[in-house]
């Protein structure tokens, strides 16, 4: 058999020697994994299965007499097998992943994380069976190092927030692993439109309650994934729903909202785990927010012990920051006047602050009060006098 060779081959079309060309097709027809089809099928049947069993997290309800007119709901994302909002972007990365061809059989994941989504990555890569390493603060609480631990994860430390990306890069490509990159793919990798996603969650399950679609949903950022996934949704479904983001001491989300700078940068990390950033992360899409307040960390810590008490369970503290930017939101419509509905999330347990947040040796050593922001919180959702 003869194989024509024009001298001037286009420049598009590569001509391989006949013995090559018999190679390709023996394997081709002998049916060998090439690219790891079948682990691929198998890896994104197994993360399908767990987004059926655990989508729909609870909303709760807690009674607040001081606010009449105002119904306060929460998305109970603490549910999740892996205790945390960061479940469900978890999945997503890998899924993300995994769908681009950049995860496969073998592949060493590498993530930079405060702690939640590392938690969350651990379990799937576990589930999948494929080596996991995340790189965070050395401040992470001691209760998530020891859960990505307990998922078979590694845990490499930088002593500054602002290094866990360029330590995370640097390990990836030691390993020739795969970078997930929460930060930069968090808006991306989750289908804004709907497909079970958290907005559609929350909007669904308000159906049928006295005032069903929500004045406003409130929330904090972390990778500013979340809040692009329920920014993107109000708009594409047309409601009237508006999207306030709360943000944190040593942050620099919300200056960048404010001044339209997505340069700023913090010298020090977030000490609200799991929420602000020293920089503006890719993920964050201000075009989508309706509002920004920044709040104290005493008042996060002061309301996330507030509800803890109401719920009888522990909450985190970017729970805290979540309601105490609620509660903001609610005092403002009282003064207008205005009733409605305001949803916000549990975003974890409390369990992973035993040693930080709710003790209060911790507290002390961080210069943190919480009376002054506790007694405002209770006066406002047990009386509603407006002292925040």
């Amino acid at each position: 058999m003869t194989i024509h060779r024009p001298s001037q081959p286009h420049p598009m079309t590569e001509t391989l020697p006949f013995a090559d060309l018999c190679l390709d097709c023996s394997a081709l027809l002998s049916g060998a994994d090439l690219t790891g089809p079948a682990w691929t099928k198998e890896a994104i049947a197994l993360l399908t299965g767990d987004a059926r069993r655990s989508a729909d997290t609870h909303l709760v309800k807690p009674n607040f007499p001081g606010l009449p007119g105002i119904d306060i709901y929460f998305k109970d994302e603490s549910t999740h097998p892996t205790g945390s909002l960061k479940h469900r972007l978890a999945r997503s990365l890998f899924l993300y992943g995994i769908c681009n061809g950049a995860i496969r059989q073998g592949t060493t994941l590498v993530e930079a994380s405060s702690g939640s989504t590392a938690v969350s990555e651990a379990y799937f890569a576990q589930f999948l069976k494929l080596p996991f390493i995340a790189v965070m603060p050395r401040s992470t609480s001691p209760e998530k190092i020891a859960a990505i631990q307990r998922f078979g994860g590694r845990c490499a430390f930088v002593e500054r927030a602002a290094d866990i990306y360029d330590e995370a890069i640097r390990i990836a490509a030691e390993t020739g692993g795969y970078y997930l990159d929460q930060f930069t793919f968090a808006e991306r990798a989750t289908d804004w439109r709907g497909n079970n996603n958290i907005a559609e969650s929350i909007f669904d399950q308000m159906q049928g309650e006295v005032h069903s679609v929500p004045a406003w949903v409130v929330m904090s950022a972390g990778t500013g994934g979340t809040s692009a996934t329920i920014g993107r949704y109000i708009r594409y479904r047309g409601l009237d729903t508006r999207l306030c983001v709360v943000d944190v001491e040593h942050s620099a989300f919300y200056d960048a909202y404010r001044t339209g700078n997505r340069d700023v940068t913090c010298s020090k990390g977030s000490r609200i785990e799991g929420i602000g950033r020293p920089r503006v992360e890719p993920s964050f899409l201000p075009a989508v927010i309706d509002h920004m307040i920044k709040v104290p960390d005493a008042a996060s810590i002061a309301a996330m012990h507030v509800l803890s008490e109401r719920l009888f369970r522990r909450v985190g503290g970017s729970t805290g920051t979540n309601f105490f930017g609620l509660c903001w939101i609610a005092a403002c419509m009282m003064r207008a006047g205005e009733t409605g509905s305001l949803v916000t999330l549990i975003c974890d347990s409390g369990d992973r602050y035993a040693s930080t947040y709710y003790d209060p040796g911790w507290l002390k050593a961080n210069g943190i009060d919480l009376d002054p922001y506790r007694r405002r919180i209770e006066a406002f959702i047990d009386r509603g006098v407006d002292g925040l």
